[in-house]
């Protein structure tokens, strides 16, 4: 599996914010290779019906919306800003996502389950999606998740200038509110170390973009 490569923008006079993402994510990508070298040290692999290989495979659907948005934003917008977040989001997740497929195949696993998304997820009250996905189309519990729906990201690729910048945030924060509570849910159900580090990770440094995409959208006056 290849990921589109993004080149790496012009940044002048970054702001705190900007700042801040770049140094979440690199942080996050350090830990993450840090730990690789700890792989397999579970007393035993995830199966195939486990929490970690239902976590890998709809983390890697939902970073797949994310990096798509983001790099069609990083491509047409004009703001400093919003540039430098969409960047550093479809860079970090496309390795993240790549790491997932990783984790499925030395784990000797299908990278495709047969089970609704979110189905891993059964038993954790606070996070119980799985309990009713078999009752839920695959639509609604993508909505579930946070993802955009093809009328939401037909609207944003309609969209121009500061309209397209809000849009963007708008859906991205709510991205990463659908992402947070499954990386929470694997820190409680893993059982694998390194998942469960890396589903922490993610939970750090989403909070902290989340963050970002808000004073964002209050600089840009978005409604």
């Amino acid at each position: 599996m290849t990921d589109d490569v993004v080149p790496a923008p012009d940044r002048p006079g970054l702001r705190w914010w900007a700042i801040l993402l770049i140094v979440a994510a690199v942080a996050g990508t350090t830990f993450a290779i840090g730990r690789f070298t700890a792989f397999g040290t579970s007393p035993s692999v995830p199966g195939n019906a486990s929490p970690e290989a239902g976590f890998a495979r709809d983390m890697q659907v939902h970073h797949t919306q994310a990096i798509e948005m983001a790099m069609d934003i990083y491509r047409r917008t004009d703001d400093e800003g919003v540039r430098t977040v969409a960047y550093d989001i479809a860079t970090a997740q496309a390795g993240q996502r790549g790491e997932f497929f990783a984790w499925l195949v030395e784990w000797g696993l299908p990278q495709a389950s047969t089970l609704p998304l979110m189905t891993w997820m059964t038993g954790m009250p606070e996070h119980d999606h799985g309990g009713a996905s078999e009752a839920r189309t695959d639509e609604e519990l993508r909505a579930a998740m946070g993802m955009a729906s093809p009328a939401e990201l037909a609207e944003l690729d309609a969209q121009t200038g500061t309209a397209a910048d809000c849009t963007f945030l708008s859906l991205m924060i709510r991205h990463h509110e659908g992402a947070i509570p499954m990386a929470e849910a694997l820190v409680n159900v893993g059982t694998d170390a390194r998942a469960v580090q890396v589903a922490q990770g993610i939970t750090q440094t989403q909070s902290a973009e989340i963050s970002i995409m808000r004073s964002l959208q209050e600089r840009l006056a978005c409604s």
